[in-house]
């Protein structure tokens, strides 16, 4: 008998068949998009998790890349950005000489500098600044390039520049799609890397 106003919730059972043959009769879990009770769902959790892994933050630093990003298996864990596996040792050789210019844009107060390194963890250790804005692949050239760019607005022949409209747009076209500089950076190298190897 339907009452006017008021909803009958229905209770799903769970799509699966059991060896024996019978449906399995738990219901479905609340919320899902699947016909299945919470038993089957974690099942085809843990199914997925150990064909296709789990997307995480690394025990530890990659050792390859630096990246923070990896992908759990049950066999151990690899590096989302270059698939180093933790646990093994990076070639020393192959690491060393992994270089990858670039052009950087750092804030100090209401300053920007714009300069280049192919180091520039480095580098950044000898500087004072507030904030990493954004990294752009090049060397000198590019540097200079963006020097000539923005000229108006550079402070005493300086790698500084007073921050205006052209260059805030510019470093937001930069960092379109990027959450952190690093993980950029860090990808240029493990594709370096990759090359070398």
């Amino acid at each position: 008998m339907s009452h006017p106003g008021r909803t009958v919730e229905k209770v799903n059972s769970c799509g699966i068949v059991l060896d024996s043959g019978l449906p399995c009769a738990r219901p479905t879990a609340a919320g899902t998009p699947l016909n299945l009770c919470q038993h089957h769902l974690l099942a085809a959790h843990d199914w997925v998790a150990g064909e296709v892994g789990v997307t995480d933050v690394l025990p530890s630093p990659c050792l390859a890349c630096g990246s923070r990003l990896g992908v759990q298996y049950p066999s151990g864990w690899l590096c989302a950005i270059c698939e180093w596996k933790v646990g093994d040792s990076a070639d020393p050789e192959h690491v060393a000489v992994v270089r990858v210019d670039v052009v950087y844009y750092l804030r100090f107060r209401d300053q920007i500098k714009i300069g280049t390194s192919g180091n520039p963890r480095q580098r950044f250790a000898s500087l004072r600044y507030d904030e990493v804005l954004a990294f752009e692949r090049g060397d000198r050239t590019l540097e200079q390039r963006r020097h000539v760019q923005f000229a108006d607005h550079r402070l005493a022949k300086s790698e500084w520049f007073a921050a205006h409209d052209a260059l805030a747009e510019h470093i937001e076209v930069l960092r379109a799609g990027v959450d952190d500089p690093w993980s950029l950076y860090a990808l240029w190298r493990s594709q370096r890397l990759a090359l070398l190897a």
